[in-house]
Order: C-alpha cells, then structure tokens, then sequence
C-alpha cells in the first residue's frame, strides 16, 4: 500500500519570529565580560546596516538591535557565495577616547573584495560613517586593556532570492561589534603550525587575495586536521609548485632573517593569492621607524627548512587584525618539526607588535594618520554632552 502523504496547507506556516535581543547587561556583567572578553563571545546587541539596490543605489546607515536575518531558500548569496567580509577595530587610547584603526583602508578592501565577485562596492565614505556610528553606539563595550579591542566585522551579502547564475540586484551590509581579546590570547603564546602540503587555498587569477566566505571555507579540512594533529593553524603553500609560502589560513607570515648586516624583516609578495593584510602592511611601514630593513621577498618553504636549521632564519610571526602579531614557535614541514629558535618569542616580534599596539593605543603619535576619532577623550565627554550610553 502506498503511503499517503498529507495534505497541502492552503497557506504557507506563519514565519517564526526573530527572537528578542538580550538586554543589555548590568554595568558589574558589563565590567566583568570587559576585563575577559575572550574573542567575540558577546556581542554589543547592536549592528549597522547598509543596503544596496539596483536604481537606488546605497542607503543611509542606521543601528538596529541584533537579531537573526530572515532570509529566502533561493537568495542568491547562499547558492553563489556572493558573500565578502572585513575585520577591523576599534581601539580605546590612554586617554580614554575611541578611534577606529584604518578604517578607510579596510573599506577600500571591502570594495576591492566585492568588486571581485561582481558584487556592488560600498563607497569608502559610507563604510567608515557606518562603523563610526556604530562605535559610537556601542562606546562603552570598548575594553579600555592593552591589545583589547572592539572587533567589528562587516558583512556584505546579496540578498535577492533568485536561482539564476548572475549577480545579485540587492545586498546588504551589517556590522556586527564584539568587545574582544586578539583571537590566538592575550598572552601572545608561540604558534604551533604546519605547511599544507597535500591542499590548496587559493590559486593566482583567483579569489584568494578577497575576503570572500568562500577561501576561508576551502582553508577549513586542512586547518581542523592541522589542530588534531596538535597543530594551531596551516601555513598555506603556492597552488602551481606547491614550494613557494604565503600565508596562514586567517593570517599573513613574516620572517626575521639575521645575516651580516643585521636582522631583516621579509613577508611574502601579495601576487593575487594572498590577501592584502592590513596589519601586514602597518608593519612593513613601523619596520622602518624601528630601524628594521623590511621587504616583500619569494620565500621557498626550503629556504625557511635550511634557514631554521642553520639558525639564518631567527623568527617567524603571523599577522592580523584579529590576531594582532604573534610569534611561531614550531613548524611541521612534511617531513618533521623544526623549532623556530628557542620555540619562544624573538626580540623582533616583540618590538613590532608593541610598536604596532601603542599606535592603535594612541601611546605614541599617529604619524601615519591610521587612528579615525570616534569618541572624545572620558574627561571632556564627562564635562560635555557624557559618554555614550
């Protein structure tokens, strides 16, 4: 006997809706998740959001609670992967002021990546007022700790339900803002990581050099197979020879190289297959002021084997703007492990990051214009308008 199904309801089940966002927390809650934020385990319960569409163009930036996004079985951006993302911060100075970190640049990024797949490029300017509002907001979630941070993470999604294989006539953009730690721990421990021999990331001509969901979900086998093996993180090798480094799954690879005339800093060449690195790029320019020759330098994962064994190669650090600047202290080559140094920390890494962070910290002067105010500094808020709630 044939199963007999049940009938077809006349009307489509009512949409269950969104939950409510958690309020916000009592000021204690709010000081204790501060002094511990971990790397995004709580979100300010607030977003910005953009939109986009075809023959209207961009629209304003407005905040709204967070919540979960209804979204149609056929959007586009689930079945084509037009979906593109940033990471950036925004840091509290000694002073007590808010300012976000190059902002400008990451916009340019984030239209950079949409550009790639055909997606609607946000205007810089709209870009760093939505962060800037959104900042503003969410003031007081900045952790005011040395390396703390507000991680914001903009979303760029299309958004119009349709099964045919073109580009989206709608997106938005939401910003979503966690207080945060850098992702690898506050204490900057040595990396463990391996070369990825066997799989590929990203190919020249590629996506590789966006932020695009879809790179960081190829990097996900070889990574989770990486951390069983005790591992933290892959270090991605060219897609053609499979010889040539360039960068780890979240994260781009600087070598300290100690030949006659001193240290010298090299990272590899951003060539179409790796991304652009913010922070990457912040540390090739603080490399000068810190008397540091820095260059973009073809690295052979050969060079890094011998180079490591005959003690040419002293350091080895990983950069981003979630992770900041920390050092490897281990690397599975394929054919075993070698230790980089003592397995700890170098002199190099150290002065780089603390470099890095005193700007972001507004400790030493923005001679790079790199720090975008948002908020005043506590004192003058206190005696004006008060701090934003």
């Amino acid at each position: 006997m044939s199963e007999t199904l049940p009938p077809i309801p006349a009307t489509a089940p009512p949409v269950t809706p969104a939950p409510a966002p958690a309020p916000a927390p009592a000021p204690a809650d709010l000081d204790r998740i501060l002094r511990d934020p971990g790397f995004c385990r709580h979100s300010t319960g607030r977003v910005a959001v953009v939109e986009w569409e075809d023959g209207a163009g961009w629209s304003e930036p407005r905040i709204e609670p967070y919540g979960t996004l209804a979204m149609d079985p056929a959007t586009l951006g689930l079945h084509y992967g037009q979906a593109v993302f940033e990471g950036m911060k925004a840091f509290r100075g000694a002073d007590g002021s808010v300012s976000l970190f190059r902002a400008a640049d990451h916009g340019r990024r984030l239209a950079l990546s949409a550009a790639r797949l055909a997606m609607a490029e946000m205007p810089v300017e709209l870009f760093t007022r939505a962060c800037a509002e959104l900042v503003a907001a969410d003031e007081h979630w900045v952790p005011g700790g040395y390396g703390q941070s507000l991680y914001i993470r903009p979303l760029l999604l299309a958004t119009e339900a349709e099964m045919g294989l073109r580009p989206s006539r709608r997106y938005r953009c939401v910003f979503l803002a966690y207080p945060a730690d850098p992702c690898f721990g506050s204490d900057f421990r040595p990396l463990a990581v391996t070369a990825a021999t066997e799989t590929v990331r990203a190919v020249r001509g590629g996506t590789g050099e966006s932020k695009c969901a879809g790179n960081y979900a190829a990097s996900l086998l070889t990574r989770t197979q990486a951390q069983a093996a005790g591992y933290d993180e892959a270090l991605w090798l060219d897609g053609l020879e499979r010889r040539w480094v360039e960068e780890l799954s979240t994260m781009n690879v600087f070598f300290v190289w100690h030949d006659e005339d001193g240290p010298r800093l090299t990272t590899p060449p951003c060539d179409g297959s790796i991304v652009r690195g913010i922070t990457r790029d912040s540390l090739l320019t603080l490399a000068g002021g810190l008397g540091l020759r820095a260059a973009e330098e073809p690295t052979a994962l050969d060079a890094v084997r011998e180079g490591l064994r005959t003690g040419v190669l002293a350091e080895i650090f990983a950069s981003g703007t979630a992770g900041a600047v920390v050092a490897v202290g281990r690397l599975g080559t394929g054919d075993g492990d070698l230790f980089v140094g003592d397995g700890k920390e170098g002199p190099v890494t150290a002065r780089l990051r603390a470099a890095l962070l005193d700007v972001q910290h507004a400790r030493t002067p923005d001679t790079h214009g790199w720090l975008l105010p948002v908020t005043r500094p506590a004192a003058a808020a206190d005696e004006g308008e008060g701090r934003h709630a």
